[in-house]
C-alpha cells in the first residue's frame, strides 16, 4: 500500500542503459503521472537548490564550472569510483529527492504515478510503492544506448553498468520484469499487458478530449494520440510536407518513447499535429504540422493553449516551443499567446537551459512562457 491515499504508485527502476525513461512514457501514455527521480537529483544540486552548498562543503569548489554550477560529470567521475564518496552524495541527495516526490505525488491530479528511480529498491521509495517494476536490457544495448544518447566511451559505459549491481538482482522483488530487449511494439505490449494485469480499472481515467468550437472549417477539438493513432499523424507529417516526407509509420512508433503527440481534429479528420514532450518539469514542444489548408493564426493557439493545460496538470515549470521560421512569422499570434523569443542562455534555471540545448534544431526559433511561479527544489 503506498503512502498515497487515492493513488497507485508504480515504482520502476532498472539498470542503466536499460530503458526506463521509455517504459515510462509508455506508462504515461496509459495514463500515469511520471516522476524521473534522478532528474530530480540533479535539480537538487543546481546553483541555489538545497543540495548545492552541502556538496561543495563535502566534495570541494573544484566541481564548479565557470557558470558555479556544479560539473555533475565530475562529481560521476569522482563517485562511481569511490563508495564511500557515492554515499555521501547520496546521504545528501535523498532525503530530498523524496521530499520533492511526495510533493508532486500530492500534488497531481492522476491517481496512478510512476516513480522512476534507478536507486529504487535501495532507498525508502521502495516501501511507498503499491508495485515493482523492473526493466531489463542485456549488457549489449545498455552500452550502445550509453554511448549513442549518453555520448559516452565504451570504457566509461562499461564503468557505470559495473558500478551497479547485477540486474538479476533485482527481479526477485519485482512484481513485472519488462525486458526491453527488440522493438518498440514489443515493449509496448509487455507494458500494457502488465498495466492490464496489476492497475486497478477504477484508477485508469480516459484522457479528456477538449471542448469543441465551431470555426469556419467546422467543429474543432483536440485528442491526446495513442499508438493506434500512428497513421493519422503519418499523414499530417506528409500533407504537411516540411522536409519530413521520409517520416513513417516505424518511425513515428519509435518516437512514442520520447514524446506524446496531440490530435488536432476538424470535423473528426486529423488536420493537425504537436509532438510535445515533459522531462524534469520542463515542456518541449518539438514539432507543429498543420494541414497547408488550415489558417495557423486561428487553428494553432487551439493546440498550445491544450497543450498548457496539459503541461500545466503535469505541474511543468515552463514552456518551451521550437517553432519552423514559417510559423515564427506570425508575431501577434505568439505575444497573444504569451510567448517571448528566447536564445537557451537567455534562461536562468539550469535545468531549464538544459532543456532548451537538448531539443534546440537549427532551423527552429525558441519561443518561451513561464507555466508557474513556486518551483520544486527552488532556491532556500
Amino acid at each position: 500500500m503506498s503512502r498515497w491515499p487515492g493513488k497507485y504508485v508504480i515504482g520502476l527502476t532498472g539498470s542503466i542503459g536499460t530503458g526506463k525513461s521509455v517504459v515510462r512514457r509508455m506508462l504515461e501514455h496509459l495514463g500515469a503521472y511520471g516522476i524521473d527521480a534522478d532528474a530530480l537529483a540533479h535539480r537538487a544540486m543546481a546553483k541555489g537548490a538545497p543540495g548545492y552548498d552541502p556538496i561543495l562543503r563535502a566534495f570541494g569548489r573544484f566541481l564548479l564550472t565557470p557558470e558555479e554550477q556544479i560539473d555533475r560529470a565530475r562529481l560521476g567521475r569522482l563517485v562511481f569510483n569511490d563508495p564511500d564518496a557515492l554515499a555521501v552524495l547520496e546521504h545528501i541527495l535523498h532525503p530530498l529527492v523524496l521530499q520533492a516526490v511526495d510533493l508532486l505525488v500530492k500534488r497531481a491530479p492522476h491517481k496512478v504515478v510512476v516513480i522512476e528511480a534507478i536507486k529504487l529498491f535501495e532507498t525508502d521509495l521502495v516501501n511507498m510503492c503499491d508495485s515493482l517494476w523492473v526493466v531489463y536490457a542485456p549488457l549489449e544495448a545498455q552500452l550502445s544506448r550509453l554511448m549513442q544518447h549518453r555520448k559516452m566511451s565504451e570504457m566509461e559505459a562499461q564503468q557505470r553498468i559495473a558500478a551497479q549491481p547485477p540486474q538479476e538482482t533485482r527481479f526477485d522483488r519485482a512484481s513485472v520484469i519488462i525486458k526491453n530487449i527488440a522493438s518498440f511494439e514489443e515493449t509496448w505490449q509487455q507494458v500494457t499487458a502488465a498495466w492490464q494485469r496489476f492497475v486497478p480499472v477504477k484508477a485508469v481515467g480516459a484522457f479528456p478530449v477538449s471542448q469543441p468550437v465551431k470555426l469556419p472549417l467546422g467543429e474543432v477539438n483536440v485528442q491526446r494520440a495513442g499508438p493506434r493513432q500512428v497513421e493519422e499523424i503519418v499523414r499530417v507529417y506528409h500533407q504537411a510536407d516540411a522536409g519530413n516526407t521520409a517520416v513513417d509509420s516505424n518511425a513515428i512508433m519509435a518516437a512514442f518513447g520520447d514524446k506524446a503527440f496531440l490530435l488536432l481534429k476538424i470535423e473528426n479528420r486529423t488536420m493537425g499535429v504537436l509532438g510535445w514532450q515533459v522531462e524534469n518539469l520542463v515542456a518541449r514542444t518539438t514539432e507543429i504540422l498543420l494541414d497547408p489548408n488550415v489558417p495557423a493564426a486561428q487553428y494553432l493557439p487551439i493546440l498550445i493553449r491544450e497543450m498548457e493545460h496539459a503541461s500545466t496538470q503535469l505541474q511543468c515549470e515552463i514552456s518551451l516551443i521550437y517553432v519552423p521560421p514559417h510559423l515564427a512569422r506570425y508575431d501577434s499570434l505568439w505575444i497573444s499567446l504569451g510567448y517571448a523569443e528566447k536564445k537557451p542562455d537567455d534562461l536562468n534555471v539550469l535545468a531549464w537551459k538544459e532543456a532548451a540545448l537538448e531539443s534546440m534544431q537549427l532551423d527552429s526559433i525558441l519561443f518561451v512562457k513561464p507555466l508557474r511561479q513556486d518551483r520544486v527544489l527552488r532556491p532556500i
